[in-house]
């Protein structure tokens, strides 16, 4: 069995990397429709060539290329009505005379639509009515039967990715612009979340005076839940941090440790970040120095604090 699947992995593999001699002006052809499309990609075929064809047009759109999927058989009893005028239209069907979508042709035609094929029957009547026509033909299918497509549909899912890509290359798409339209993925939140959006302000900032005594100091952080306290002079400025580590510390040194004032157990000059910079960069400086707090400085007063953020708050929003 494993010799069997080693076999159609190898015979699918072979219909992928066959593609490569089969590209021509064609693909370029097809790029630039795609780049000069001012409309919507409608991507359309009929069963497991629809099955890639949803495929693919969620890798365009997930890219930059506004796609969707039309399902021909609901295009011909009213769904035509999604595609405009300056849309593009990707046809697939290894047959390339797949009813349902060459009902759809003349429609396309009439409304002056660009027309992508991906056949592997390059004499097909949808292959004659293309603008650009892509050869997705396979020497066999995996299927020993010769009859389920499996390499067919593999090679025509590959060249399809490679036709996205190709794209979102040529339009220099980056990072950032894949984050916009993944708001909800890991990359996403890395990318969008900035400090200000998980920060805490006001009076849930855990804040003791210079002098206050470390018994002030522990009310304030056991109410506040952070497992630190800034530490500021009378003026409200920021001159060190107290950690529950400081704490225990104190306290197995010192009987009279909670007598002792917060400016001379502090740690001075804690860790800052600004609000703009992105929570992925205040994960990376907890990191760095093995912390699990940052403060944010006030943007009219460096030297005063506006909020703070915690390591739970960045693991919480999934920002990993």
């Amino acid at each position: 069995m494993i010799d069997r699947a080693k076999r159609i992995l190898e015979i699918e593999a072979e219909a992928i990397l066959d593609l490569r001699n089969k590209l021509n002006n064609d693909f370029n052809k097809s790029v630039d429709i795609l780049l000069n499309c001012e409309g919507k990609v409608i991507v359309t075929g009929m069963g497991k060539s629809g099955l890639v064809s949803n495929k693919t047009a969620s890798t365009l759109a997930c890219s930059g290329t506004p796609a969707f999927f039309l399902h021909p058989g609901e295009a011909v009893h009213g769904d035509m009505g999604m595609i405009a005028k300056h849309d593009v239209v990707i046809a697939i069907s290894n047959s390339g005379e797949t009813e349902e979508v060459v009902r759809i042709l003349p429609i396309i035609k009439r409304k002056g639509i660009k027309l992508i094929v991906m056949t592997g029957n390059l004499n097909s009547t949808l292959a004659k009515n293309g603008d650009a026509v892509l050869d997705i033909g396979v020497k066999e299918e995996a299927c020993p039967l010769g009859l389920v497509p499996t390499a067919s549909t593999a090679a025509t899912m590959a060249l399809g990715d490679a036709l996205a890509v190709t794209v979102l290359e040529e339009r220099g798409f980056s990072k950032e612009d894949f984050a916009e339209l993944h708001p909800g993925g890991a990359l996403g939140k890395k990318l969008l979340l900035k400090v200000e959006d998980l920060m805490h302000s006001g009076n849930s900032v855990p804040v003791v005076f210079e002098n206050d005594s470390m018994e002030k100091t522990l009310i304030e952080m056991t109410s506040k839940r952070f497992g630190m306290t800034a530490v500021c002079t009378q003026d409200e400025e920021l001159v060190g941090i107290i950690t529950d580590g400081d704490l225990r510390r104190g306290l197995e040194r010192n009987k009279d440790f909670l007598l002792t004032k917060a400016g001379e157990v502090m740690t001075t000059s804690p860790k800052l970040i600004a609000k703009s910079d992105l929570a992925a960069k205040a994960l990376r400086i907890m990191e760095e120095h093995t912390i699990t707090s940052l403060f944010i400085p006030s943007d009219h007063d460096q030297k005063k604090i506006s909020g703070v953020i915690h390591l739970h708050d960045i693991l919480k929003a999934g920002v990993v």
